[in-house]
């Protein structure tokens, strides 16, 4: 017969096991994850790209723009954000804020599906491997909470593969003049390794991100709500979940992401280390560069990456469950 204290274990493990946000990956659950996640994507890009427009060409402008007077001061935000387009009609203005639309659809919803779809399929792996050492080290609630950040962080390095992706929609978001008059095919054609400009800086950004992301959510279902199962958790549960972790991966990833984006939008021909751009952001602007567009971004961008989490992880549950 089994030890009290085997038995102890196998509950253990089978418990972080139910608490995976998206359950096991048999029968139509591998199809729930990536459907679910990538109707977050679709979602997210329709409502947000314009936010996300806003906050990149924030972290990009090197200019001071807080003027002598208010009157200034919205002068110079409404040139950065607006760029050439700043005089405009309003409607002009607004649709200013959607360059590189068709980059941002192949990347956004790749990289949903990428990361929230595969994210359990690595939990899952971590969980049978894992699972019970775990728990075992950091006890139940957190070991569940860890491997779920774990989980999300590796998934988080991975995303580089998408990076030119990104790249491309950058340029075409605070740097547009680089890419006209290009079709895609002659870009990677002519560019090649240089639409990976950036891929350490990236994987250190997404590493810390992603773990707080995929780790603030968890440790909300189980530490404030509770939860043992992860699928249990209601629309407001999930919300609030989501707002934690996003909250936690915006933050945590600043610095490396302001660094980040200003490699991405030079020049194909004018290309800069992320040393040099390091080296200058702290001698000519100061630390408080590295936070450039945080407010924007946790206020704008937050409630984009809480509404993509959010659909993607109820999706995946209400798919998983149609499936199967």
């Amino acid at each position: 017969m089994a030890s009290a204290r085997e038995k102890h274990q196998t509950h253990d493990a089978r418990t972080i096991v139910a608490a995976s946000p998206v359950g096991s990956s048999k029968g139509g659950q591998g199809s729930a994850r990536i459907l679910g996640s990538a109707l977050a994507g679709a979602a997210e890009l329709v409502i947000f790209h314009p936010v996300d427009t806003v906050a990149k060409r924030l972290m990009s402008n090197q200019t001071r723009v807080i003027g002598d007077s208010f009157a200034m001061t919205a002068s110079n935000l409404n040139s950065v954000i607006f760029k050439d387009k700043s005089g405009a009609k309003p409607i002009q203005r607004y649709l200013s804020l959607f360059p590189g639309i068709s980059y941002g659809a192949g990347y956004k919803v790749l990289q949903r599906v990428y990361k929230f779809g595969g994210q359990p399929f690595v939990k899952d792996a971590m969980t049978t491997s894992f699972g019970e050492t775990f728990t075992r080290i950091f006890g139940e609630k957190k070991g569940k909470a860890l491997l779920y950040a774990f989980a999300g962080s590796l998934m988080g390095v991975g995303e580089i593969v998408l990076l030119p992706l990104d790249v491309l929609k950058i340029k075409a978001q605070t740097n547009p003049e680089s890419l006209q008059g290009r079709g895609i095919v002659e870009i990677f054609a002519k560019e090649g390794r240089n639409l990976y400009r950036g891929a350490g800086w990236t994987a250190g950004r997404n590493a810390p991100g992603s773990f707080a992301l995929f780790g603030g959510s968890s440790f909300t279902k189980g530490y404030v709500f509770k939860l043992d199962n992860y699928n249990d958790a209601t629309w407001f549960q999930e919300t609030i979940a989501s707002g934690m972790g996003a909250v936690a991966s915006i933050t945590v990833a600043a610095p490396l992401d302001v660094i980040k984006t200003r490699i991405q939008n030079r020049p194909f021909d004018s290309p800069e280390s992320g040393v040099v751009i390091l080296r200058n952001l702290v001698k000519n602007e100061g630390f408080g560069a590295f936070f450039k567009g945080l407010t924007p971004k946790v206020i704008v961008v937050g409630p984009k990456l809480i509404f993509s989490f959010t659909i993607a992880q109820k999706m995946i549950s209400f798919f998983e469950k149609k499936f199967n």
